[in-house]
């Protein structure tokens, strides 16, 4: 069985090194080979486990809780299973999204300095990072980069 709590430190510190991966593979190129497969892969894939499995262990306690209304999703929360399956999520999608943004921007051949604020911005405020990187990408030109 596992323990929410311990999920959600272990989740937390795994999708930390991923995204110091892509922060290093910003800067210094021959990282990139690792830091993007791990970053946008494979730290997603054992996050997704745990997420399936908390989802899977605390199936029974999500019943009173659901989708449909902020109140229902503010009783889903309640259980730690869902809410750390929850956590697990966000860490998983926002790492694969600031993985996706390091490699469009390294074939753009996009400053790693543009793309230094986005990476904390999607760290912290998924979407809101997501965009600054799609903003960015658009109003700059396209070149060619050695990844």
């Amino acid at each position: 069985m596992l323990d929410p709590s311990t999920i959600f430190g272990l989740g937390g510190n795994l999708a930390m090194l991923g995204w110091l991966a892509l922060l290093i593979a910003l800067f210094f190129k021959p990282a990139r080979q690792y830091a993007f497969p791990a970053a946008q892969f494979v730290i997603p894939a054992i996050l997704a486990v745990g997420y399936v499995l908390l989802i899977w262990q605390g199936r029974a306690g999500f019943e009173q809780g659901g989708f449909g209304s902020i109140e229902a999703v503010r009783t889903l929360f309640a259980n730690d299973a869902a809410l750390t399956a929850g956590w697990l999520h966000y860490l998983a999608f926002d790492l694969f999204i600031g993985a996706w943004i390091s490699r469009d921007a390294a074939a753009r051949g996009i400053s790693p300095l543009i793309v230094l604020p986005c990476l904390p911005l999607t760290f912290l405020l998924g979407p809101a990072g997501l965009l600054l990187y799609l903003a960015a990408r658009t109003a700059l030109p396209a070149r060619e980069s050695a990844q």
